[in-house]
């Protein structure tokens, strides 16, 4: 998660947001749109990933060992 908001928060990461968004020009809203909408997916599927094995080790933990 932390690697996410690095990824997005930076000035190169928030100035690639506004030029997908905020552009004036249609070209650059065109190129970067999808580049940033895939870059978005990509950050919350390992978001969800993350929080899925957090989940697993906690429940595991919770049974505790058998072996």
């Amino acid at each position: 998660m932390l690697l996410t908001a690095v990824i997005a928060l930076n000035p190169v990461g928030l100035e690639f947001l506004r030029s997908a968004f905020l552009a004036g020009e249609q070209l650059a809203r065109n190129i970067a749109q999808p580049i940033v909408l895939t870059a978005m997916a990509i950050l919350g599927l390992i978001g969800a990933l993350e929080w899925l094995v957090r989940v697993f080790i906690i429940n595991r933990r919770a049974r505790g060992e058998t072996a």
